[in-house]
C-alpha cells in the first residue's frame, strides 16, 4: 500500500530523467535552460520531500523539448 501511494511521485521522477536523457542535456544544461541552479534540478529529479509546483514542471518541460500533460485516470 506504502509503494502504491508513492508511484505516481516515482514515474514523475522516472518521466523527467526519460525526457532529459532523450534531449541529450546535463542537469547543467537544463539548470541554465530553466534559469536556476543544477541542485535545484538534482532535487527536483530526487526521490526527496520536495514537491515541484506545476509552473515548475512546465518550465523543466519545455527545457527538455517537451509539454506538460496531466491526466487523471478513473481508479480500479
Amino acid at each position: 500500500e506504502s509503494y502504491e501511494a508513492l508511484e505516481p511521485k516515482y514515474e514523475v521522477i522516472r518521466q523527467l530523467l526519460k525526457s532529459r536523457a532523450r534531449a541529450g542535456l546535463t542537469q547543467d544544461a537544463v539548470a541554465e535552460r530553466m534559469g536556476t541552479t543544477k541542485s535545484a534540478i538534482s532535487r527536483l529529479e530526487g526521490a526527496g520531500k520536495h514537491a515541484p509546483s506545476l509552473t515548475t514542471l512546465r518550465r523543466y518541460a519545455q527545457a527538455v523539448g517537451c509539454r506538460l500533460q496531466i491526466k487523471l485516470v478513473p481508479q480500479k
